[in-house]
């Protein structure tokens, strides 16, 4: 990311404030989290008998459409019906790198249940290789309303009593 900065420096000769313009480049590293501060020394606003003070950009993170972070891992909400849930499915997802992960889901899921998929997190910076993980959160969509034959045959299917 490039930066077009405009600073007062006080002229060596003529001892006044002129503006001295400069583009700074930032090199965002993959998986910095929000607060990382980057410091340029002595590229801020300077004053007659003062040093030039320092220039900090402090990272914010953008919300993404899908995903949220909590700390390196990442996660998402991903809504099922209820048939699905009961008989396994595959989930496709689409990474913040542009792959494309698919997710077979065997296990019967229940509303709020979370998958962990290893390291498919945010990079952890400072450890080369090494990710966070993805984190998915099951909602469970359930029918508005079921045929009398529907609730038999689920009754028949489940072992549930007959009220």
């Amino acid at each position: 990311m490039s930066m077009w900065i405009d600073s007062d420096r006080v002229g060596l000769w003529i001892r006044q404030l002129a503006t001295e313009s400069e583009i700074l480049t930032i090199d965002v590293k993959p998986g910095w989290k929000k607060g990382t501060k980057i410091t340029f020394p002595d590229k801020g606003n300077e004053q007659p008998q003062q040093l030039p003070a320092d220039l900090v950009f402090v990272i914010d993170e953008k919300p993404h459409d899908i995903y949220t972070r909590e700390g390196n891992d990442l996660i998402i909400h991903q809504t099922i019906p209820l048939v699905d849930a009961l008989t396994g499915t595959t989930v496709n997802l689409k990474t913040l790198d542009g792959r494309d992960l698919v997710i077979k889901l065997t296990d019967v899921v229940s509303p709020g249940y979370e998958l962990v998929v290893a390291k498919e997190g945010m990079p952890v910076v400072k450890e080369h290789g090494k990710r966070g993980n993805l984190r998915i959160k099951f909602d469970v969509s359930f029918p508005s309303r079921l045929t009398s034959e529907q609730r038999v045959s689920i009754r028949r299917v489940l072992g549930g009593s007959h009220t």
